[in-house]
Order: structure tokens, then C-alpha cells, then sequence
């Protein structure tokens, strides 16, 4: 399964939202990457989702693959469109 979502953080996903979006996206058993461009890491890996240097309103592609895979979209989903600080 995967979802287009745009990013609504004014800062992107810094530090303080990457590391929730990890912590989140490993509770789930399923696989989920993070594609962004040509890129596509592992969004359970803090300096994958790092790597990308994600900012506010670029659009990036979440997969997940695997058991409770919707449940992981949804969740991480969430936080990806969220305006946290």
C-alpha cells in the first residue's frame, strides 16, 4: 500500500519529527519506506529519514508493506501532514 502525502511542517521533518515518525513507524511489524525523488529509505532508520532533508510542502511517497500495513500508513501519515513543532 502507499500514500502521496505533502509535508505541512513550516520547519520540514527536523529532528524532533523525524524521531517521532521513526519511533511510530517501529511499532508496526510491517516494512515502511520513505521515497522521496529518486530516494527511498527505510523509515525506521533516523538518519534515513535524515538523509532526505524533507521541508515543508515537498510531497513524499509513504509505503508500507506487510502485517498491519494500513494501521502504519495511517499512523505515520499523521505525523508527516501534522504542523508540529
Amino acid at each position: 500500500m502507499e500514500k502521496v502525502l505533502t509535508v505541512k511542517n513550516p520547519t520540514g521533518l527536523h529532528a524532533r519529527p523525524a524521531t517521532n515518525l521513526v519511533q511510530t513507524a517501529s511499532s508496526f511489524p510491517c516494512e515502511i519506506m520513505l521515497i522521496k525523488g529518486d530516494k527511498k529509505i527505510n523509515a525506521k532508520s533516523i538518519m534515513g529519514v535524515m538523509s532526505l532533508g524533507i521541508k515543508q510542502g515537498e510531497q513524499i511517497t509513504l509505503v508500507a508493506e506487510g502485517e498491519r500495513e494500513e494501521e502504519a500508513l495511517d499512523a505515520v501519515g499523521k505525523i508527516i501532514e501534522s504542523v508540529f513543532e
